[in-house]
C-alpha cells in the first residue's frame, strides 16, 4: 500500500495582522503565527502516531515553496523523525531541541504545490504587483535553509520547475493540485509521502479522489490521507491502483458533503 498525506499549513500571520502585507517586499509569502508553528508541531506528532498504529510512516516530504508552508513542513518533518518514540514524543510541547533522526525522511520542495496563483487566493495588494513580480522566490538553497539539516533531497528534480503562471482559475488550480498529487505518487510509487500545501489543494486532495463530495472547510494544519494498491507487474512494470479517500469529514480538520457547493480556502 501507499500512502499519501495532504496536509494545509499552519497559522498564517497576515490573517491576525491583515496590516501585514501592506509594506512587504514579498507581501504573498507572510511567515506562521506562534500559534501556526505550534500546530504544525502538534499536527506532525499526531499524523506520525496515526501512522504508526496502522503500521506504517512516511518516508518523504514535498513542499509548497511559500514560507508558511516551509515553516509548517519543518515542523512536521521534525515531528516525524524525532528520536523519541511516538508515546513520549506526543508529551513533547516544543519542537526546540528535540533530538532527530533525519536518516528517516527526505525533504524536498515542489513548485507545483503552490497557491492558487490569483487575486482571489493572494488579495488585491497581490493582485496589483503580481503581473509584474519576475521573481517570487529566493533560490533554492535560502528556501531549503528552514527545514532541519540532514532532512534536504538534492537529487530531486520537481514536478513544476517553477511557480504556476498567475491568474489561473480556481478550477485550473484544483486540476494542477490533483495532476501534482498524483504526478508525485508515480514518481515515488514505494514511497508513503506528506505533502504540505495550501487549502485548496488539501480540499482537492478529497473531491478529485472521492467523486461527488465538495470540501466546504479546511482548516489550518488539516490533512487528508489518500492510501492505494500498488504492486510490480511482469517485466518490473509498476501496477497502481486508484486512490482510496481514509479521511472521514471532521477528524482532520477537513469538512465534506455530498452536495454541490462552491468552497475556497487559502
Amino acid at each position: 500500500m501507499q500512502r499519501v498525506v495532504v496536509m494545509r499549513h499552519g497559522d498564517r500571520l497576515d490573517q491576525a495582522e491583515p496590516i501585514w502585507p501592506a509594506n512587504k517586499p514579498r507581501p504573498w509569502d507572510p511567515p506562521l503565527t506562534n500559534v501556526g508553528l505550534l500546530r504544525a508541531w502538534t499536527v506532525g506528532k499526531r499524523i506520525r502516531a496515526a501512522a504508526a498504529a496502522d503500521g506504517w510512516a512516511v518516508h518523504r516530504v514535498l513542499v509548497s515553496p511559500f514560507l508558511r508552508c516551509r515553516q509548517t513542513a519543518a515542523r512536521a518533518a521534525a515531528a516525524l523523525c524525532a528520536v523519541p518514540d511516538d508515546a513520549a514524543l506526543l508529551a513533547i510541547e516544543d519542537a526546540a531541541n528535540v533530538p532527530l533522526d533525519t536518516s528517516r525522511l527526505k525533504v524536498s520542495i515542489e513548485y507545483g504545490l503552490s497557491e492558487m496563483m490569483n487575486t482571489q487566493a493572494m488579495g488585491s495588494i497581490v493582485g496589483r504587483v503580481a503581473p509584474a513580480v519576475e521573481k517570487w522566490f529566493p533560490d533554492l538553497p535560502e528556501l531549503e535553509a528552514v527545514f532541519p539539516a540532514g532532512t534536504i533531497d538534492h537529487s530531486v528534480e520537481p514536478i513544476y520547475p517553477e511557480v504556476p503562471k498567475w491568474e489561473e482559475s480556481i478550477l485550473e488550480a484544483r486540476s494542477r493540485y490533483a495532476s501534482v498529487i498524483r504526478a508525485l505518487a508515480d514518481k515515488y510509487p514505494y514511497e508513503n509521502l506528506l505533502l504540505v500545501t495550501h487549502g485548496e489543494g488539501v480540499g482537492a486532495s478529497v473531491s478529485y479522489f472521492e467523486m461527488g463530495l465538495d470540501v466546504y472547510d479546511v482548516e489550518y494544519c488539516a490533512y487528508s490521507v489518500l492510501e492505494r494498491q500498488v504492486a510490480k507487474k511482469p517485466g518490473d512494470e509498476q501496477g497502481a491502483g486508484s486512490f482510496k479517500v481514509l479521511t472521514k469529514s471532521g477528524t482532520t480538520g477537513i469538512r465534506y458533503a455530498p452536495v454541490s457547493e462552491s468552497w475556497s480556502v487559502g
